[in-house]
């Protein structure tokens, strides 16, 4: 048997560890972390931020390395240094996609930085589909899984929710505190439920109800698209707080969900075997994968549309058939085609403003998404994208200024824009599915 060359996480170690989990969406992630503890690991959701970490993480990492690697890494080992715990009892645990871009070489990464830090002996778990790495204490089961996706169908339900209200409520963060009132709410309950669970549907119902009772003001904003790089996507500590910067500046964010990053993968498998004949038995398992998820993704969008007061998400197969004329269907490394699938989808769904997050650096982003600004604008000319880069020498008030422009452009071409979302065209299936 192979001797493994990493700090393994035992048996032993799950009783009395305590495992970080770094914070990239608060509530998608404070959900899988309730999950984890479900299944006896004790937890705790990293919240620590600002210069610090950033400096941490430029101390123990290199400074040419991609930006969300630096931050990760940075609020681990500053977590680590002031969080109180027993550095021989923590463990570390990292969610990679196993890719072909940078992502999959984080664990090394932060293996080394912990090893110039001083605690090589910490055990870092890596938690990915792939089977990168294994770990005896420490096991991705079906139900297991199963329950992580249910995680982030209610994440991308609360964050939806919480971007359509909080532009227009009447008492400020009533949105944000309710949808931390639901996470706990359905934290306690995944120890029960399930995907294919009769609750969801209720719970999707009290969810929305709960929504709409918020008082909102009937004015009209400019709606931004945010896209990108997953983590400077989706996390504050990454992108600099873009989603609160543009309520503040009187917009309301549109950001696609998580869920859609996770078919994305599922889906590339599906095109491995259709574009090359490769992984022929995993091509079948990505089939049932890809359709289960489409479906409950599916069952959401029509409670959502039933109910009748928010907009629900795109489906999957309307986003992949927005994007098949404008790139390969197997360009997947970082976010791969999936990044103009989403300009494309917010822009179907009359969304014409976006902003484009990259880390600075980023190769699969800057071809994704810089590369594919010219090609969408030459089509749809009355787009508004704006790439925004984010790195440890990238100033605030610059990136903040360009933002700023951007939405004035807005304003000024759409003066008379009700900001009513276009009808979706008919839905086209893909070519593969």
């Amino acid at each position: 048997m192979k001797e493994k060359t990493y700090v393994e996480f035992t048996k032993d170690m799950k009783k009395d560890y305590t495992i970080f989990i770094p914070n990239m969406l608060p509530y998608h992630f404070e959900l899988i972390s309730q999950v984890m503890k479900n299944y006896g690991y004790n937890t705790v959701l990293l919240k620590n931020s600002g210069p610090a970490v950033i400096q941490t993480g430029v101390k123990y990492v290199h400074n040419d390395t991609c930006y969300p690697a630096i931050l990760v890494i940075g609020q681990f080992i500053n977590a680590i240094q002031t969080s109180g715990c027993d550095p021989h009892k923590v463990a570390l645990v990292y969610f990679q996609t196993g890719g072909g871009c940078r992502a999959s070489n984080y664990i090394s990464l932060l293996r080394k930085a912990l090893k110039k830090a001083g605690y090589e002996y910490i055990p870092v778990i890596s938690m990915s589909f792939s089977g990168l790495e294994t770990h005896s204490g420490f096991k991705m089961t079906v139900p297991f899984i199963v329950k992580a996706m249910t995680a982030i169908l209610y994440g991308d339900l609360l964050m939806s929710l919480v971007n359509q209200c909080s532009p227009y409520e009447v008492r400020k963060g009533e949105s944000e505190e309710l949808a931390h009132r639901f996470t706990k709410k359905i934290a306690a309950d995944l120890k029960t439920i399930g995907l294919s669970s009769g609750l969801m549907k209720k719970q999707y119902l009290e969810v929305l109800n709960a929504f709409a009772a918020i008082e909102r003001t009937d004015e009209k904003k400019v709606k931004v698209g945010v896209v990108g790089e997953i983590y400077v996507k989706f996390s504050p500590l990454g992108n600099n707080g873009l989603v609160d910067f543009l309520v503040n500046e009187g917009a309301e964010a549109k950001v696609p969900g998580l869920l859609d990053f996770f078919l994305y993968s599922v889906y590339d498998n599906i095109m491995d075997y259709r574009l090359y004949g490769i992984h022929r038995l995993r091509h079948y398992g990505a089939r049932i994968a890809f359709d289960y998820l489409a479906k409950k993704q599916a069952d959401l969008i029509g409670i959502i549309r039933e109910h009748g007061v928010f907009e629900p998400p795109t489906p999957i197969r309307h986003t992949i058939s927005l994007v098949e004329d404008y790139i390969g269907m197997g360009t997947k490394m970082g976010e791969g085609w999936l990044l103009p699938a989403e300009m494309l989808e917010l822009y179907d769904s009359g969304v014409k403003n976006i902003v484009c997050t990259q880390p600075f650096g980023c190769l699969p982003n800057h071809i994704c998404g810089k590369g594919m600004m010219k090609p969408l604008k030459d089509r749809n000319p009355d787009m508004n994208i704006v790439a925004i880069d984010y790195d440890p020498g990238a100033t605030k008030v610059n990136q903040e200024n360009r933002l700023k422009l951007m939405l004035a452009n807005a304003r000024s071409v759409s003066t008379d824009d009700d900001g009513e979302a276009r009808p979706m065209t008919p839905e086209k299936e893909p070519a593969v599915i």
